[in-house]
């Protein structure tokens, strides 16, 4: 099902029919400021094995970040962070970052695994965050793209919903999206790391 939302103003209608179908567990394919990406409600843990499944990987085993609305939402899922990194990501976001940040006690129960950390996002981008406030928690996000293999079509909604949107409950077309991931910055021990430079510049960041 493709779903057409206005990527400047999302209409609230549409949002609601999206949350709702995130709230029962579904999985949407979403736009994001870098790629469009595979998302679920963080509550739904047999969505957040169903994302790891589309991605090719066991839920123990993949790496999903969350997306939040905004900063105020680090403490549920993040141990608290230094002023240092905390200036760092005041800075960059909304943006097309991913910070890994020390996870909180949440992050096991919602993963099912024994990670220490997780990835943020706040994207430069109103529909998912729209639909983080709709819902009023995180949404698990992992790319629709795989940065080894170049997949023209994961740009194109329309081609999207073609070629895989049988496995989702929707599809969110907003325009066409990007190729080049969100750059991932550690921020987990102190020292941050570049530990993959995508479209977020870090020059004067850091």
């Amino acid at each position: 099902m493709l779903i057409a939302i206005h990527p400047k103003d999302p209409e609230p209608r549409k949002i609601r029919i999206i949350a709702d179908k995130l709230n029962a567990g579904g999985v949407v394919i979403c736009p994001t400021d870098t790629v469009y990406a595979f998302v679920c409600s963080a509550h739904q843990p047999r969505a957040i094995e169903l994302v790891a499944k589309l991605k090719g990987v066991k839920p123990q085993k993949a790496d999903l970040s969350l997306i939040c609305n905004d900063l105020s939402q680090l403490s549920t899922y993040a141990r608290q962070v230094d002023t240092a990194a905390f200036r760092i990501m005041k800075h960059a976001l909304p943006g097309p970052y991913t910070f890994i940040l020390q996870a909180s006690g949440e992050i096991p129960k919602l993963f099912k695994n024994n990670k220490r950390t997780v990835g943020i996002r706040v994207p430069d981008h109103p529909i998912p965050r729209a639909l983080v406030a709709e819902l009023g928690h995180a949404l698990v996000v992992a790319s629709v793209h795989d940065p080894d293999k170049v997949v023209d079509y994961t740009t194109d909604p329309e081609r999207i919903d073609e070629h895989i949107g049988y496995q989702v409950e929707a599809v969110i077309d907003g325009g066409i999206g990007g190729l080049e991931g969100s750059t991932v910055i550690d921020l987990s021990d102190g020292e941050p790391r570049i530990l993959r430079q995508g479209k977020g510049p870090t020059e004067g960041l850091l």
